[in-house]
């Protein structure tokens, strides 16, 4: 059976991902092969000098976060990572315990509001996370960053996606043929078009494929538009 891209798939239940998740533990940053060259263009294009409040959605092991608050975030800012693994968040608390002060994690239940306040925050990021989701738990993420953004504030997002060149298409095709059978093989992750899911409530500032050993990533950084009339 063809796979066609866009097509709908069974993703991982909430418990399944959790459980997938406490087994793979520290494995996770063995991803960052082909991850690096999208977290550095996220990096590129977040403005984050700028940022005095980020919100993670998937802190996974920390090592990301450990990244931004030692070498982009200003020293001021505050971090608050979520997941929905316990092994995820013990790891990134141990990694993120220099900068206790400032940065703390959380492990969530996995419902779509997330633990802040509106406009609580000026960046939300989601790296690797949107594309274990389902079609109607990426609308209610989008929703969620909205809300805890500060006017002016940035969603800045990265996740797996379809290829764009020949070697990409046939390693991220192989990818999603593979998902739409093994799902959990592959952590629940299958090739997504981020783009797709931004309904006119965003503005892209900027939108960047990139590809490495093979595998394909999208990478979005987008503001709230404006809301018009009395919404």
């Amino acid at each position: 059976m063809d796979v066609v891209p866009g097509e709908e798939m069974r993703t991982l239940a909430i418990e399944e991902a959790r459980a997938f998740y406490d087994r793979f533990g520290s494995k996770q940053d063995r991803q960052s092969f082909y991850e690096v060259p999208a977290l550095d263009a996220l990096v590129a294009h977040a403005a984050l000098p700028e940022a005095r409040s980020v919100f993670e959605l998937g802190c996974g092991t920390g090592r990301f976060a450990e990244t931004l608050l030692a070498r982009h975030l200003p020293p001021d800012a505050r971090y608050l990572g979520v997941d929905i693994s316990s092994t995820m968040i013990a790891l990134a608390a141990r990694r993120l315990a220099p900068f206790a002060s400032r940065a703390r994690v959380q492990q969530v239940a996995g419902e779509p509001r997330f633990p802040a306040a509106d406009g609580a925050f000026d960046r939300v990021i989601s790296t690797y996370v949107l594309d274990l989701l389902p079609e109607p738990a990426i609308r209610e993420v989008l929703c969620e960053a909205r809300r805890v953004l500060a006017p002016g504030g940035l969603l800045c997002v990265a996740g797996i996606t379809h290829g764009s060149t020949a070697t990409s298409r046939a390693v991220m095709g192989a990818w999603q043929w593979l998902f739409a059978r093994k799902p959990a093989w592959l952590g629940g992750c299958r090739p997504l078009a981020l783009e797709d899911s931004m309904s006119d409530e965003w503005e892209i500032h900027f939108r960047g494929a990139l590809v490495a050993f093979g595998i394909a990533s999208e990478v979005i950084v987008a503001r709230a538009a404006p809301r018009t009339g009395g919404g």
